[in-house]
């Protein structure tokens, strides 16, 4: 998660500051301020801070690109300079900026210019801190309007093999479609496989369909897509298919569907946003939902350590007092099955490491689900900050990778080099891809089967090397540029 900038001090950054310390962001800030006795202070309470001119273009050079910036010396001069300057060295960041202590009309005019959001002094705490709170209640609002006018009954579908965020928010999303009088079923496509999952599906009695191939769509009079935003891709459906819902914390990669569209890219999880509606539509929580919401959360943050936001622990705090704690537990220390281990003991074996980056094929799997397990432990290893872990299953090879690294998009790195040939996405730190290899399909010998499989291993390795390589600082080795026949849906 990228980290929050506060340039200049003064009372209105003091409070911002603070709430957001509150709210567990202190590590992700950054203050920069010429004020070394405010340095000296923040850095006392654990908040990193520089002494430096915050209206310096230099000083802004030396600091990592960051989510939000945050203008508020008392100054208006001071932050007029460092406005202009932020947004200079900062084109992506969100600017929210104060106007100090004595603005003109000019002053006004430049800072609306510049900053996606200008406020006074008496309102930048709510501003900051309590935005997204008000946009929440507003979506939740049309969200329920919309409910109300869909015909039933709607299907409410995961992405294919659903992690516990898909299936939390799915279940929610049922919840709330039957408060207002809509049947609804929460469907998926694929196999719930890995052991936490499944002790949570059965633990919770979680109401859930699993679409076959030879189900018809026909049954269901609307649509709605969780924890992914495109039809076709990744869930079984087509893609021509009209959709009515659709809520998703993953950056799109394309145009999205939907009548009704909720994309929070800067949560750590779909389950915040369905608990969010269901808290502000005042609709009581089943204890097995908001079970299931909390452990949505935990394992799509990481236990909170994961590019976490503030809605992410204030829906952790409302859920706290519906879920059953003793099921969750229950559900977190279910025993690891024989293959997954043995998965995990071939990747730490067969790892191939290029600086602090390691990609490994465990060959042919029997579940997927260990292949985040083994990129998880990859990644706990010393001197690997960035993992891929592969397998294959049938005729697809599924991606799994992990990063710590502040200078990697995992997300955006497998989508460079696998979405021409099969589709792929996640976050930062946290990504997966999957690949027809339809060549697999067309030969009977074990041995050859092998043989060609070493290649696409070798294909699958180069790419993901290649584009970690490709980006700025980075020091892998080379991309071999083996053949890229081997996929069905396309080549470079």
């Amino acid at each position: 998660m990228r980290r929050r900038l506060v340039l200049g001090w003064g009372s209105v950054s003091r409070r911002v500051v603070d709430g957001l310390a509150d709210r567990g962001l202190a590590e992700r800030l950054l203050v920069v301020t010429d004020d070394e006795s405010a340095v000296k202070t923040l850095r006392d309470e654990s908040v990193p801070a520089r002494a430096a001119d915050p209206a310096d273009p230099a000083t802004l050079e030396t600091v990592d690109d960051p989510a939000m910036v945050f203008v508020g010396s008392d100054r208006t001069d001071v932050t007029r300079t460092a406005l202009e300057n932020a947004r200079r060295q900062f084109p992506r960041a969100s600017i929210v900026t104060t106007l100090g202590g004595n603005p003109t009309p000019a002053d006004r005019e430049r800072f609306a210019e510049l900053a996606d959001h200008v406020v006074d002094d008496r309102a930048i705490t709510d501003a900051v801190l309590e935005e997204t709170l008000g946009r929440s209640t507003d979506s939740a609002l049309a969200l329920r309007a919309h409910l109300r006018s869909l015909e039933g009954p709607l299907a409410v579908v995961m992405h294919d093999n659903p992690d516990p965020d898909a299936i939390a928010s799915a279940v929610a999303l049922v919840d709330l479609a039957e408060s207002v009088g809509l049947e609804a079923e929460a469907c998926y496509s694929g196999e719930i496989s890995h052991q936490e999952n499944r002790a949570m599906v059965n633990l919770l009695d979680l109401d859930l369909r699993n679409l076959g191939p030879e189900d018809s769509l026909t049954e269901f009079s609307s649509f709605a897509l969780v924890d992914h935003s495109r039809p076709g891709v990744n869930d079984g459906l087509p893609e021509e298919l009209q959709v009515d819902v659709v809520i998703d914390h993953h950056p799109p990669r394309g145009p999205v569907p939907g009548t009704f569209v909720e994309l929070r890219d800067h949560v750590g999880a779909t389950s915040t946003i369905l608990t969010e509606y269901v808290h502000r539509l005042d609709v009581e929580f089943d204890v097995a939902t908001a079970t299931a919401l909390l452990y949505g959360i935990r394992i799509d943050t990481d236990d909170f350590t994961r590019e976490v936001s503030r809605e992410d622990f204030q829906a952790a705090s409302i859920l706290l007092e519906h879920a059953d704690v003793d099921v969750l537990e229950r559900i977190e220390q279910p025993t690891i099955d024989g293959d997954t281990l043995e998965t995990i003991a071939r990747a730490i074996k067969n790892r191939e490491q290029r600086g602090s980056v390691a990609a490994v094929s465990v060959g042919r799997i029997g579940s997927r689900d260990a292949l985040p397990q083994a990129a998880d432990q990859l990644l706990a290893m010393e001197g690997v900050d960035t993992t891929l872990v592969f397998g294959f299953r049938d005729e697809m090879a599924y991606l799994s990778a992990r990063s710590r690294a502040d200078d990697v998009d995992l997300g955006e790195t497998l989508r460079d080099a696998f979405d021409r040939i099969g589709s792929a996405g996640g976050h930062a730190d946290m990504a997966g891809a999957q690949l027809e290899v339809g060549i697999l399909g067309e030969v009977d010998d074990d041995e050859e089967v092998d043989s060609i499989l070493s290649v696409v291993e070798e294909v699958i390795t180069n790419r993901f090397f290649e584009a970690i390589r490709s980006r700025p600082g980075a020091s892998v080795g080379a991309y071999s540029g083996t053949s890229q026949r081997l996929f069905t849906d396309g080549d470079d």
